[in-house]
């Protein structure tokens, strides 16, 4: 692990040309629409028949293939199924006379990205071709983003491949997106990327934590209020979803969501309209929702605690992200990562760590997952007085091969506390046991999480930087 270098990054031309290649046989159609579509970045190529079809796919790579169907006369061959396989990665739009429609879907069937009737306009084939320039860049930003950042902050795994084959598919769609998975096993970094590979990149990603407001404000947060709504409400205030508005909404701890929040979000995402707390008009919105739970939703359900109509509508593609002790083969990826960043935050140069070290990181149980990770090589980083990282730089309990949680201090310097003392450090230790869910830690208590949230602003309690 101390010799691990960062991958090296594969270079890119900015300004970049996709080759179409035109198979009709109606020569004047072919010159006409290469005039047309100049406008477009690529380099168009004519055949006009079956022979020169197949030399042109075999010669070399189409990005686009505009395919006449008259060419797909001989069924012993079918020209989808051949240009799939000659070029994997190409889109095939599908020219059909009216007769030819079964053709044209059992071309879609075979892979073909669209087909349109050969008597459309000009327009409309162009702006087929349009969008499968738009997925044909998405993919290419993808392969670049997966070694820049998947590779360094994830590792490569049999798990992380199957999330970014995931990934790629859903990234240029609309579709919501229910992320699954522990705290701190990377959830919002799985959003992000989402958004940033999407049609919406230059648009906001606005993340809100479910869980860390009390529900008493979650809705004006999220919808936003009118001067007046409710106490303290003294001007219109925008919430969230306006703000993301041609963008990404990422609800964390979704699954924290009360009853009449939950409805809500559900009219918005039915209607793509919100309302704000106190308004009578709603309002159109434009807004991609990615939500995240490390909780069994299919479970709250079924106690009542949470919308069946909303979950379907939230778990259209679901993503489960593992936990670090299910991909251990990333650890290396990781560390090297997270020591660059740290030595960039304290201004530091270690490079790596050492063998006894890494035996230590490697039986680590990591309850904390990822998020733990970069808290204990940030303590190392930190305490280290050599180049590499040692077995003596790492927090004991990593050592002790324990999870680490806080002790419960009833008493200081063998003084007694008062019950005010003693129910601030009950309340923080119940917080960090509960990785500062509210609703999880006014459960354990056995108080209402207003409650709970009003006794954390009269004892001044904060949610530590790295908790969910």
């Amino acid at each position: 692990m101390a010799q691990i270098a960062h991958a090296s990054k594969r270079s890119r031309h900015n300004i970049h040309k996709h080759r179409l290649l035109i198979a009709c046989p109606d020569i004047t159609f072919g010159t006409t629409l290469v005039n047309f579509l100049k406008a477009f970045p690529i380099e168009a190529e004519q055949c006009h028949d079956r022979a020169g079809l197949l030399r042109s796919v075999s010669r070399r790579q189409a990005d686009i293939v505009l395919l006449d169907l008259s060419l797909n006369t001989d069924e012993t061959l079918n020209l989808v199924s051949f240009i799939r396989h000659q070029a994997p990665s190409a889109r095939i739009v599908l020219l059909f006379e009216m007769d030819q429609l079964q053709q044209a879907l059992d071309g879609i069937r075979h892979g073909a990205y669209f087909y349109l009737p050969k008597s459309c306009p000009l327009s409309d084939i162009a702006l087929i071709i349009g969008k499968a320039l738009e997925n044909l860049s998405t993919e290419i930003h993808l392969d670049s983003y997966e070694q820049t950042v998947f590779e360094e902050f994830i590792g490569r795994t049999d798990a992380l491949r199957r999330i970014i084959e995931l990934i790629k598919k859903v990234a240029p769609t609309n579709s919501t997106v229910l992320l699954l998975g522990e705290s701190g096993t990377g959830k919002e970094v799985v959003a992000q990327t989402i958004h940033r590979l999407s049609t919406r990149r230059e648009m906001p990603f606005i993340a809100v934590n479910c869980a860390a407001l009390p529900d008493t404000l979650l809705e004006s947060e999220l919808f936003g209020h009118v001067k007046g709504a409710f106490t303290g409400a003294h001007q219109d205030k925008q919430g969230l979803f306006e703000a993301a508005d041609g963008g990404t909404l990422f609800l964390d701890e979704i699954g924290e969501l009360p009853a009449i929040t939950q409805a809500k979000l559900l009219r918005a995402l039915q209607g793509g309209e919100i309302r704000r707390v106190g308004a009578i008009e709603s309002r159109k919105m434009d807004v991609r929702i990615i939500a995240a739970t490390n909780r069994d939703l299919l479970e709250a359900v079924e106690d009542f605690r949470f919308r069946e109509d909303l979950y379907y509508r939230l778990n259209v593609i679901q993503i489960r992200i593992p936990p670090l002790r299910e991909r251990l083969d990333a650890l290396p990826a990781l560390v090297t990562h997270f020591i660059a960043k740290c030595n960039q935050s304290y201004n530091k140069s270690v490079r790596g760590v050492d063998q006894a070290a890494a035996a230590y990181l490697q039986q680590y149980p990591y309850p904390g997952n990822v998020r733990e990770l970069e808290s204990i090589i940030a303590h190392a980083v930190i305490v280290t007085e050599s180049d590499f990282i040692g077995a003596a730089d790492l927090p004991e309990y990593v050592r002790q091969g324990i999870s680490h949680r806080p002790a419960l201090p009833y008493h200081k310097e063998d003084a007694i506390l008062s019950l005010t003392e003693m129910e601030a450090n009950h309340i923080r230790f119940v917080l960090d046991a509960t990785n500062w869910n509210q609703t999880h830690a006014a459960n354990k208590l056995g108080i209402s999480r207003s409650t709970l949230w009003r006794k954390m602003r009269e004892y001044n309690l904060q949610a530590p930087p790295d908790s969910v």
